[in-house]
């Protein structure tokens, strides 16, 4: 019998055959393109039909390494057709960390998506001999003189064209013989403390997520819907969402380059978007610097509807119950004239479903979002876990928290106040790992998150850190530094932020300012600098941040609070190894490449 997700393209086929899966925009036109199922399907067919001519095997491996893009669905289905395996790669991945993965899941073929995938591709190429086939997505890449081993999508496609009739007999009986043991992806961690570590996550897996997700959202999305692929598909959030909106029939807006998304929100609109905390806090600090910018009447306006969305949205409405009429009234009045605006500067002028996760989010821009009539949806999960475990419920849910289980996932908490996961969507284990795999797991088949936390009395979990990352002050006093870090990810002058303080006295941070708009502030304030290095030592700058931190640390007890900060010119990147490729901070890359900056706060 067919694994579901190679059934799911003629069942959508037969309800929706010239409706929207997707769109992408044309990079020549600016026109978004849709494709409808009947062309999905045809494609997906081809390109099964191509990688059984080029000989890929059941449950063979094989890398896609390039930015979102409609050829990676395509991709991924015709792989499911064959009972092959999709590892998708960070399309900034460096050529240390594709040939790492292309070594250790002993990939053949490579599917690249722009310039940058195929000159490190032929870099680990000739490093790894492997790798026998690349298939490039774009026609504009150009390829190495000599090159033999390169073939265009147009050209891949034709081999499917032209398959013979053994060929698609052999696709059709994969097809028919796949198993719910079959391996679905092999997702790659981002390793964050140490090498990545191939997640092996089933067709089993896949179907019970996408099972108790429908269960969970019942009533909160509908297939009439559409959706923002904006996060990289690399991403197993971005991945499940995905394929969830498959699952439920949601249209996909695939945006291509992730420095775009806002002129690309501003363009589709879409009705949900998955997505990660760092993009709320710009919308945060977006928000808050034009209102910033009002009169004194302006700002009240504000003040007094953000009041009225508290009341409205979190007081009554999360709770299920039904606002009094002069409640209502108020409150209808202000979405209109205030929270609309905001809402359409944003592109969210549809928006009804924002399931975010990733890393912590302040509370106070939590509340400020469903205020705002922004339905954020907190959640928490793992590669290994499918990703969510734990979400918003629709109602009565916790700010603070991230939410209770799936139904079917069981969450616990072990020792070290470690989270606990036990249920279907776990994964089957790490890829050629036997010694990490059986570590991650307790004697009674828990799944070790490395993640703190604790459950409330409802059974909403709270997130307090990383286990790797918490440390203890020299006093003996235990940080969290990632709690820290939201809280200064609020503000409009902050960038990045690294809190130190191992074994310290004190806590301390690295902070990667926002340039533009330390610049803007310099300007206003006429502080006068030759360069960007001058700017962020400049005394004035440093007296103005010290009393932003400290007011949004107030709430912190004395030894949590940031004592010393030190201002960079020059923002992380996952190029120096700072960030993961999912922007998560490697503290201890952080540690030895500023060494020298943090010694001197402690001098």
């Amino acid at each position: 019998m067919a694994n579901k997700f190679v059934e799911l393209i003629d069942l959508q086929c037969a309800r929706k055959g010239d409706k929207e899966v997707y769109r992408q925009k044309d990079n020549v036109t600016g026109e978004w393109k849709v494709t409808a199922w009947n062309e999905f399907r045809d494609g997906i067919e081809k390109a099964a039909l191509a990688l059984e001519t080029l000989g890929v095997g059941v449950q063979e491996n094989v890398g896609v390494f390039s930015p979102n893009t409609y050829h990676i669905f395509m991709t991924d289905y015709g792989l499911f057709y064959n009972r092959a395996v999709p590892v998708h790669i960070y399309a900034t991945s460096s050529c240390d960390e594709v040939r790492y993965i292309v070594e250790d899941a002993a990939i053949s073929v490579v599917f690249v998506g722009d310039q940058a995938q195929y000159d490190i591709t032929r870099k680990v190429q000739q490093r790894t001999p492997s790798i026998k086939q690349i298939i490039t997505y774009k026609d504009t890449i150009k390829l190495d003189s000599g090159d033999t081993a390169t073939m265009r999508w147009g050209d891949f496609l034709k081999l499917g064209e032209a398959a013979s009739v053994a060929c698609r007999a052999a696709v059709e009986k994969r097809k028919s013989e796949g198993l719910p043991s079959d391996l679905i992806y092999l997702i790659y961690t981002s390793g964050t403390t140490g090498v990545s570590k191939g997640v092996m996550i089933a067709h089993s897996n896949f179907d019970e997520v996408m099972a108790r997700h429908l269960e969970r959202l019942e009533g909160q999305v509908c297939e009439d819907q559409l959706s923002m692929c904006f996060l990289p598909l690399s991403h197993v959030l971005e991945c499940a969402w995905c394929n969830f909106c498959m699952v439920k029939g949601i249209r996909i807006a695939i945006n291509e380059n992730a420095k775009e998304i806002a002129a690309a929100l501003l363009e589709v609109k879409p009705d949900v978007m998955c997505s990660v905390p760092r993009f709320w806090e710009k919308v945060y600090t977006g928000v808050q610097n034009k209102v910033a910018a009002m009169g004194w009447i302006g700002k009240a306006m504000v003040h007094r509807a953000i009041k009225i969305g508290r009341l409205r949205n979190l007081h009554y409405r999360r709770k299920g119950k039904k606002a009094s009429l002069y409640v209502d009234l108020q409150y209808r009045f202000f979405d209109k004239v205030v929270f609309k605006a905001i809402r359409k500067a944003i592109g969210m002028d549809n928006g009804k479903f924002f399931p975010t996760a990733g890393a912590p989010l302040s509370e106070n821009i939590v509340r400020f979002l469903h205020c705002c009539g922004i339905n954020i949806v907190m959640g928490y999960g793992l590669t290994e876990t499918c990703a969510t475990v734990t979400c918003f419920p629709r109602k009565n849910f916790k700010i603070g928290s991230a939410g209770t289980a799936l139904p079917g996932v069981q969450v616990k908490i072990g020792e070290n106040n470690e989270i606990l996961v036990k249920g279907k969507t776990v994964m089957q284990g790490y890829y050629k790992k036997p010694e990490e795999t059986a570590a991650a797991f307790t004697e009674d088949g828990w799944f070790r998150t490395g993640d703190a936390g604790y459950l409330n009395e409802d059974g909403s979990l709270v997130i307090t850190d990383r286990i790797k990352d918490l440390f203890k002050t020299s006093n003996g006093k235990y940080i969290a530094p990632q709690v820290l870090e939201s809280v200064l990810g609020e503000d409009q002058y902050i960038e990045q932020v690294a809190v130190i303080g191992d074994r310290r006295k004190y806590v301390t941070a690295i902070i990667i300012p926002a340039f533009e708009a330390l610049k803007e502030y310099a300007a206003k304030k006429k502080i006068q600098y030759r360069n960007i290095e001058e700017l962020v030592k400049n005394s004035e700058i440093v007296k103005m941040l010290t009393e932003r931190i400290d007011e949004l640390q107030k709430d912190f007890a004395s030894w949590q609070q940031i004592k010393k900060f030190t201002l960079l010119p020059k923002a992380f990147s996952m190029e120096t190894g700072e960030l993961t490729n999912t922007l998560k901070v490697r503290r201890s890359i952080i540690n030895k490449l500023y060494k020298k900056e943090i010694e001197a706060m402690y001098s």
